[in-house]
């Protein structure tokens, strides 16, 4: 701003000039005198001491999730530092820091690394765990993507631990899925011709790139062109990743629409409507053409609970119906869960070597195949019977064509006991996916199949974390 300018501001009299005169000049005008008041000298500077554990209360939460992470087997993340004593280099972080951070972060709804970087240097809590470690965001957004394996072991040990005391005992579990939107965009699936057109534009442009960067001799102008070469790089491997999705995708589907009629019941999935005579039948052997992300391949469109279809990923949970804790997830990128209870009924006995009692899920997952499967290993299947398009049908009454074990299963579901018994569901595995909504699990920030499940590996374990605090297995540091 200019001196001439600054001159042309208005002065806070000229502003001000109408308002009534202040209190303290009528007071002195009557002989009362000024009234004395302490005001506001923020240019005084002040010396605090304190120290950081005075900061939280005893009963605080991040002392819980501090108990919680130092109760976890960190070998496997100290085993991976590479600064040692005796040897050069800067010290690592430690890694019960980062996890301490993080899971405190999800459970108070924060999934950004630049927000949570900012709180370390702004609120208590954060300071507390952080305990004046210096962080910053890119340490703490590779953390967190990078344990999916420790913090699966993670999750089966810290159950196991309570089934060894007794505290939980999985002989009924209830199983559910929920769509989380994807990080691609809507507009960035393209079918593949659009794909292969984007894939040789971009591998001409890495060509183009390289060629100008060789004949460049300037530092400066390299390192430019270098960066600008590698974005292009990436791009291409990208839009390459894109097209072998969409080839094992058209190579899988036909096998896999083969076996998901094999094992599906008779009810036309949701929306579906029966075909009609008057249906033009080369409309009726017309498929649209799949498309796929060029920034996320391994996202799906998915039908969503407001009925909108999206770029997403269906989370699957199994937990424990008495205590709320989740024992087994997993993400997939199918939008049905029809096909979902055989591998968590497996991934669970696999993660516990036990055999669970009772498997509760909804109608989304009734599987003649699956009901037979979990019957055979020792489980009663809990899962409502779908109705028959026919009204004059009872879907109760067991089919010529059905095996002893579902047979079993569609007159159990009829009777009392097995409907109450279906009512738990909704108190245990529903209100797991609601503490994962209210902790910001609406929409993922990382891209790829990996990184998004251990996403859900963190939202998991501080699930159980703040669980395990509730039922009193846990107390303050």
């Amino acid at each position: 701003m200019s001196i001439e300018t600054s001159r042309s501001s208005p002065t806070p009299a000229a502003l001000f000039g109408d308002l009534p005169p202040s209190t303290a000049s009528v007071d002195a005008a009557v002989g009362r005198g000024a009234p004395r008041v302490q005001v506001a000298q923020r240019d005084q500077l002040e010396l605090r001491s304190c120290d950081l554990d005075a900061l939280l209360a005893p009963e605080h939460p991040a002392r819980t999730v501090w108990a919680f992470v130092e109760a976890l087997d960190l070998a496997p993340l100290y085993g991976a530092i590479r600064a040692l004593e005796g040897h050069a280099g800067r010290p690592a972080i430690d890694p019960k820091i980062l996890v301490a951070l993080w899971l405190y972060a999800t459970v108070d709804g924060v999934g950004s690394a630049r927000e949570l970087d900012r709180l370390c240097e702004r609120d208590a809590p954060y300071r507390w765990l952080a305990g004046g470690v210096s962080l910053n965001h890119h340490t703490l957004a590779d953390f967190r993507t990078a344990q999916g394996e420790w913090l699966d072991r993670e999750l089966t040990r810290s159950l196991a631990a309570l089934l060894d005391r007794g505290l939980v005992s999985l002989e009924v579990v209830a199983q559910d899925g929920m769509r989380v939107r994807a990080s691609a965009k809507a507009a960035s699936f393209r079918r593949r011709t659009r794909l292969e057109e984007l894939l040789a534009a971009a591998r001409a442009q890495v060509e183009a790139l390289k060629a100008e960067l060789e004949a460049d001799p300037d530092a400066s102008a390299r390192r430019k062109q270098a960066a600008r070469t590698r974005a292009a790089r990436e791009r291409e491997e990208r839009l390459a990743a894109a097209l072998a999705t969409l080839d094992e995708i058209e190579r899988t589907q036909a096998p896999a629409r083969a076996a998901a009629q094999a094992g599906a019941h008779d009810k036309p999935p949701p929306g579906a409507s029966p075909p009609s005579a008057d249906t033009n039948p080369k409309q009726q052997t017309q498929k649209p053409e799949r498309r796929v992300s060029t920034t996320d391949p391994q996202a799906r469109v998915m039908k969503m609970a407001d009925g909108g279809f999206r770029p997403a990923f269906n989370a699957q949970l199994v937990v424990d119906a008495d205590t709320q804790l989740i024992a087994a997830v997993d993400l997939v990128n199918i939008g049905s869960d029809m096909s979902q209870m055989a591998p968590m009924h497996e991934a669970l006995r696999t993660r516990y070597t036990q055999t669970p009692a009772h498997w509760l899920a909804d109608g989304g997952y009734a599987n003649l195949a699956a009901i037979d499967q979990l019957a055979q290993a020792g489980t009663q299947p809990c899962v409502p019977v779908p109705k028959s398009r026919n009204p004059a049908i009872d879907p109760h009454q067991p089919k010529p064509s059905d095996p002893p074990a579902v047979a079993a299963w569609r007159q159990r579901m009829a009777g009392e006991a097995a409907r109450a018994l279906y009512k738990r569901r909704a108190a245990s595995v529903e209100c797991a996916n609601a503490q994962f909504r209210r902790r910001g699990f609406v929409q993922l920030t990382v891209r790829g199949i990996a990184k998004a499940r251990t996403i859900v590996l963190w939202h998991a374990l501080a699930h159980n974390l703040m669980r395990m605090a509730s039922l009193g297995f846990l107390r303050p540091a």
